[in-house]
Formats: C-alpha cells, structure tokens, sequence
C-alpha cells in the first residue's frame, strides 16, 4: 500500500450542501481507516488553516460539496499551503461550479448542452421563456445538489422559480430536455458505467438525491453497447473541456430521438450511501474502498 503520510479529509464547511459533505466525508473517512491510512476528519471552520498546519498533513481529500469546496476556493488555499488534494484543480473547480462559464465553453467546443440564458431581472427571465418554450428549467448559476432548481411548465410559476433560485445568486434559465436523465462517472481518465435515474420527481431534485427512497438506480443504464460508449465518451469530452482532473461525474439528458446532452459537471461528487460515483464503481468492480484509495492515489499539487 502507499504510504500517504497524515491525510486531511475536509468536509462540512459553510454551504448550502454542508449536511451532504458531512455525510460523504464520514463515509470516506472510515474507508480509509479500515484500509490503514493515517486519515483525520475535519469540518472546515475558521481555523482551517491552522488545523491544517498543525497537523503535519501530506495529502488533502476532498470531501466538500459546494461553495467553497467546488468552485477553487479550497483548492487555491491548499496549493498556496503546498497541500496536495484530490480532484480538479483551482481552474477546473471554478469553471465547473459556474454552470454558465461551464456551458459556454461546451458550446465553443461543439459538446451539446442544453439551450440557456442567464437572468439577472424577471423581465430577461419573460423573454427567455418565450425564447426557450416550456417545460423549462430555472437554477442556480453556482448550486450544487439540485438547490434552488424548478422545473417550470407554467408562465405563473416563473416569478416563485426566479426568486427561488435568487436567494442563491446568479440564475440561469435553461430549456428543458425531455426524457430520460443519466449520470456518468469519470475516474482516472475513464468513464464508468452509465446510470439510468428513475423518479417519480419532477426531476432528479435534492429530495430524489438525498432524502427520498422512491428513486430507481439503473446501471446497466439499458442502453445499447454504442450508445453507453456514446455517452461514456461525450461524458469525457465534457470533462476534458473543462480541464478537470482525477475525478468527478457528469450529468446528461437524453431526447426522444436519442440525442444525449451534457447538463453539467461535478469536480466532487457526493459519497454517501445514496452517491453515484460509488454506484457507478461497484459496477466496475471497485469496492467504496478502492474507490476512495483510487481518487486518493491521484491527489495532485498545483494544477
């Protein structure tokens, strides 16, 4: 086995999906325990950098959903350190957090996303309803975990979807793909086995994810040989756009004529025992464990 020297697992932190960090943080910390690595939990608070410099840590794992712990806050602060960390570097992270930054360089780079317009008033957001059509979906520019995201069908219910999304930041409208939603996790530049996501949700929102058991797991995902390498590979094109690194997973949308879309990327994806990467790497064989050890393996410095 390697030897990692002290690693830090940083979860917790301050936003909006802290009470998912939690939990995906706990469930790593304990795999790398049982496979002996010298690993210690800390929720990140004020006095991170403190913790972090007293501790004598060699690698950093990052178990930080959000703001703050996805968008190359956290990693610009470990490389400043001279921590090595998992996943995507400064870069990579911001991009990545910013669904729009993220889906305009999809768009210059020929990976089809989903239409979108950015809404600063509730007047732009009139105007790219009719430029979009219903359904529609309205979300956070920089939210993880499906906070704040309404899918919309009715022009009544876009002032409530628009301020709901408002309370976290930037919105971004975006025109609905109808039909099926599939998630593909990458590792170590290879792309796992799709999953299919079945709810009785309007979409797969945070309730689907987190708190409900209603919500069906597909993987094998039901698609032909050469459409799971279609998305497989259109999920590493996503990924490599960005310039993403180690880890991480995609989230796509496939039409009624077969057409997949990219929705968007996550650079640290959930680990709890509802979490799809760990889902996705049983299917390839890998324990929660040799997953953990695997994203570890490629903790890298300044990227």
């Amino acid at each position: 086995m390697n030897d990692y020297g002290r690693v830090a697992v940083l979860y917790g932190g301050p936003s909006s999906e802290r009470e998912v960090s939690l939990k995906s943080g706990a469930a790593v910390l304990r795999a790398l325990v049982s496979r002996g690595v010298d690993a210690h939990g800390i929720d990140v608070q004020p006095d991170i950098a403190s913790r972090l410099l007293a501790g004598g840590f060699r690698r950093v794992f990052l178990a930080l959903h959000g703001r703050l712990g996805e968008d190359g806050a956290i990693q610009g602060f470990l490389e400043v350190l001279g921590l090595p960390y998992t996943g995507s570097g400064v870069t990579a992270s911001a991009v990545a957090m910013d669904k729009a930054l993220s889906k305009a360089v999809w768009v210059a780079g020929g990976v089809p996303t989903p239409e979108y317009a950015l809404i600063r008033t509730e007047e732009d957001m009139a105007a790219a309803a009719t430029r979009l059509g219903y359904p529609l979906i309205i979300k956070p520019v920089a939210e993880g975990s499906s906070i704040g995201i309404t899918k919309v069908r009715d022009p009544k219910d876009l002032p409530g979807a628009y301020r709901l999304a408002a309370d976290y930041g930037h919105v971004l409208a975006e025109r609905c793909v109808v039909g099926a939603e599939y998630t593909c996790a990458i590792l170590g530049g290879r792309a796992l086995p799709v999953i299919r996501l079945e709810t009785p949700q309007e979409f797969y929102d945070y309730e689907a994810k987190y708190v409900l058991n209603t919500t069906q797991y597909h993987c094998p995902a039901g698609l032909a040989p050469d459409e799971e390498r279609e998305a497989q590979l259109l999920s590493l094109r996503a990924f490599e756009a960005l310039g993403a690194q180690g880890w991480g997973r995609v989230d796509l949308m496939r039409d009624a004529k077969g057409r997949f879309y990219v929705l968007e990327l996550n650079t640290a994806p959930g680990m709890t025992d509802h979490s799809l990467v760990p889902m996705a790497a049983r299917a390839a064989g890998l324990s929660f464990e040799d997953l953990v050890l695997a994203i570890l393996d490629q903790a890298g410095g300044a990227r």
